[in-house]
């Protein structure tokens, strides 16, 4: 890393340790991204509200990913309206293990995860155990729009119960972590992998409680470690190390993700992929309004990398151009 890199980083692990030093002027001069630069210089410039229902529908995501050749968790079935919960077992099958989630859910909500089975019972990935009655009444309040965008009514998805990659065992509690990359013209910008702790009840969900560790474009290894308002350097329930942590198939990973742009034609999006054990990477969904945990997760300023995109007369048209662009321009190797 450049000693211009070991500078910045070092004035931003200071940002977050000392609140006071927040000030706007601040802020600017380190290249923080806020939501409301987010949404006026980039969200609604460079995504058109057309292409949103392909981004916040994940079953439409997931048809457009299969009809691309982008890999996502194998879909077992759907069920749009009530009377169809009774084709359950049919949906079912005899698999022991599989996800049911809302179709246009958001933050991570309303996702249930079934690990086995015990005679009549499912079990969740907790131990704990789901009637045929309850999972039913699960599927209901899906499609009653409980866990949708604005409340309306919604689809339940049953899908593949992702394997998660023996990479990340030592610093994830229980679930499946992901990875995030914010991919601005079909450039890979940055990248961190949420890491489930004990807090988060095993969920990836930053709010709740997970790890954000930023990953450097250029290695795939794991830097710097955020958790809620504190830089660690061990997971809080292993205390195993979150930074030097190589990802596997790193350069399909971000390749997925720049192609991505070329799948939504959102000029600003966050791709959430997860590593599969069997499958290796695969795409779990889009984002068109990602988030800004990542500036911290990497701390980084988002802002410096997009004007340097911006600032480009043009991109590459092919995938793999666009993903050695980005780790020429962003990585710290």
């Amino acid at each position: 890393m450049s000693s211009l890199g070991r500078s910045w980083r070092s004035r931003l692990r200071l940002l977050r340790r000392n609140p006071p030093l927040r000030m706007p002027s601040t802020l600017k001069k380190l290249g923080i991204l806020g939501m409301n630069e987010r949404n006026g210089e980039y969200i609604s410039i460079y995504n058109k509200r057309e292409f949103y229902p392909l981004v916040d529908d994940k079953l439409k995501t997931k048809q457009l990913a299969l009809e691309a050749g982008i890999a996502t968790p194998e879909l077992y079935g759907v069920i749009e309206i009530e009377h169809q919960v009774r084709d359950l077992d049919n949906i079912l099958g005899d698999r022991q293990d599989f996800v049911i989630k809302p179709a246009q859910g958001s933050g991570g909500s309303g996702i249930m995860v079934i690990g086995g089975r015990r005679g009549n019972q499912f079990l969740r990935s907790s131990g704990v155990s789901v009637s045929r009655s309850e999972l039913e009444h699960f599927i209901s309040n899906v499609l009653s729009g409980m866990y949708s965008l604005g409340g309306l009514p919604d689809k339940a998805i049953i899908e593949y119960r992702v394997k998660p990659h023996a990479v990340f065992d030592a610093v994830s509690f229980q679930g499946v972590p992901d990875i995030r990359t914010i991919v601005f013209r079909g450039i890979p910008v940055a990248s961190m992998v949420r890491l489930p702790t004990r807090q988060s009840d095993g969920k990836a969900n930053l709010h709740q409680g997970a790890i954000g560790a930023g990953i450097d474009l250029a290695t795939g290894r794991t830097v710097d470690g955020v958790w809620f308002n504190s830089v660690l350097d061990s997971h809080p329930d292993s205390g195993n190390a979150v930074r030097g942590i190589q990802v596997p198939d790193w350069h399909l990973l971000l390749e997925l993700a720049a192609r991505s742009y070329d799948l939504t034609q959102l000029g600003y999006l966050g791709v959430d992929v997860v590593l599969d054990a069997e499958h290796g990477p695969l795409v779990l969904e889009y984002n068109a309004r990602p988030g800004l945990n990542i500036q911290l997760a990497n701390q980084m300023g988002l802002r410096h990398r997009l004007e340097k995109v911006r600032a480009l007369e043009s991109v590459p048209t092919s995938a793999n151009e666009r993903v050695a662009l980005g780790q020429e321009l962003f990585g710290e190797a």
